[in-house]
């Protein structure tokens, strides 16, 4: 990661891109870096010469492309559509100025203790890893608690993966019962002994039909959503719901219900259908930039958000999300970059007088 850092510190930044979607369960980090370099330098994808890549990073299936004009690197993010193509299906990419900080990296904690009676966990998380090749994870706990990192769409494929896998054990705990019940019927004696015996079963995982219907988001882009976003509490109202949210660090998740006893069933569901595709719009648009505040003087971070409640009005679509050591910044790419222009140049001015 120095030599992303070093990039990020210089002016090459200019002309880096950041390359996510790479295919990484089907080639090897050094032919992944190859067909990259050959993508970006291909002239029918916008392209022109190399200075370097950077692969493979912290971040499982994203590259740092430096171009040796900044023009060219222009030109690549103006495209919209990119495919990685080697004999294979081709891979669509994203492409993103490095400067945007994209929502590309989650980190999560998992508890799949819930498991631990139904299957060895080593063995879930292995077929984990082999479902989802992105997601990079820590060793498993003996509490059965593993940390989890990758892309936000990936962690959404990783609760689904989860789900099904807790939803599969239920059914068949259920079909267990169901026939225990019928021998029970035929020997109630062969019952009776083995209810002095064996302990009842318990329920060892999660019940997922549960009423209503539940989301998971990126936090930024919820609280975007929610804060600048007026269609989503139209749709709330539209089809009278309520939303129940628990922020757990950078994921958001979301309980939608019916607000009325007398609403129709199939509100949950439309609502929340309505929602994922707004999000995902949002996933794709926004972008974040972050001020730190930490190791600055009281009149320093002062005047930082004095300059940002100044220019929030100037931009409506810009989210200014205020913590103790960090302001982070969330809107379009030219909206965050013109407002953080204008707070430096406000801050500069203060300086001066």
């Amino acid at each position: 990661m120095a030599s992303v850092l070093n990039v990020k510190e210089s002016k090459a930044s200019e002309r880096t891109v950041v390359v996510a979607g790479l295919p990484v369960a089907l080639f090897s980090d050094e032919l992944l870096a190859i067909l990259v370099k050959s993508h970006f330098q291909d002239i029918k994808n916008e392209g022109g010469v190399v200075e370097d890549v950077i692969y493979p990073t912290r971040t499982k299936g994203v590259a740092y492309v430096t171009f040796k004009e900044k023009k060219v690197a222009e030109n690549v993010i103006r495209k919209k559509n990119h495919y990685l193509e080697k004999k294979v299906i081709p891979t669509p990419l994203k492409v993103s100025h490095l400067s945007e900080k994209v929502f590309s990296s989650v980190n999560a904690i998992l508890d799949l203790s819930v498991f631990r009676s139904q299957i060895i966990l080593e063995s879930l998380v292995m077929d984990l890893k082999r479902k989802i090749p992105t997601l990079c994870f820590s060793c498993l706990g003996p509490s059965g608690r593993i940390s989890v990192r990758g892309s936000f769409l990936a962690i959404k494929r990783l609760r689904e993966s989860l789900l099904s896998k807790a939803s599969s054990l239920l059914e068949k705990n259920r079909n267990f019962i169901t026939e225990g019940r019928k021998w029970d019927r035929q020997s109630p004696r062969r019952s009776l002994q083995r209810s002095n015996s064996v302990e009842p079963l318990r329920p060892s995982v999660p019940k997922t039909s549960r009423s209503g219907e539940t989301l998971i988001l990126d936090t930024d882009v919820f609280l975007y959503l929610k804060k600048k976003c007026k269609r989503y509490e139209s749709i709330l109202k539209s089809f009278h719901v309520l939303c129940q949210e628990r922020v757990d660090g950078e994921l958001t998740t979301i309980c939608i219900q019916n607000a009325y006893a007398v609403s129709y069933p199939n509100n949950e569901t439309h609502v929340k259908k309505l929602i994922e595709e707004l999000s995902h719009v949002l996933h794709f648009e926004l972008r974040k930039e972050t001020i730190n505040l930490e190791g600055k003087e009281a009149r320093e971070k002062r005047n930082i958000n004095v300059a940002c409640e100044q220019l929030s009005s100037k931009y409506p679509q810009v989210l200014i999300n205020s913590c103790k050591t960090h302001i982070d910044i969330i809107g379009s790419s030219s909206d965050i970059y013109s407002f953080k222009k204008e707070v430096m140049k406000l801050l500069r001015q203060r300086v001066r007088k």
